[in-house]
């Protein structure tokens, strides 16, 4: 079993396209929906499958960041999830820098959570040394 689905915000300055770019740079093999509220909007995306995180493990492995997204993601798992956020802007940049939900992603965050019969593994798998 493995889901993944995400969220993030569209701010009224903001071109849709750019942060679905943003998303699709560090993750692949989405479904994507926009819903829009008041001034801003929030853009869903969802995969059934782990190789959507394949763009994700490659990045990783480049940037030479294994052992802090390892540390980062095994601190948030819980049960059978793991949660985690993105900065957009790195993000559209094709790079991977983690974030809290609130204040080091000024256009706010890209969230994501991961549902898998082994998320330890997962982080593993995500991490490993190539």
């Amino acid at each position: 079993m493995f889901r993944l689905k995400g969220r993030v915000q569209v701010n009224p300055t903001e071109d849709l396209e750019k942060v679905k770019a943003a998303v699709e740079n560090v993750l692949g093999n989405l479904e994507f929906k926009f819903r829009a509220e008041r001034e801003k909007g929030t853009m869903l995306f969802t995969s059934l499958t782990q190789d959507s995180l394949s763009k994700f493990k490659r990045i990783v492995r480049q940037d030479l960041i294994r052992d802090a997204v390892r540390s980062h993601l095994k601190a948030r798992i819980e049960g059978g999830r793991i949660r985690f956020f993105l900065n957009k802007q790195v993000a559209y940049a094709g790079h991977i820098s983690l974030c809290d939900p609130e204040g080091e992603s000024p256009l706010g965050p890209i969230e994501i959570e991961i549902e898998c019969s082994d998320p330890g593994g997962l982080v593993n798998w995500l991490t490993e040394k190539a």
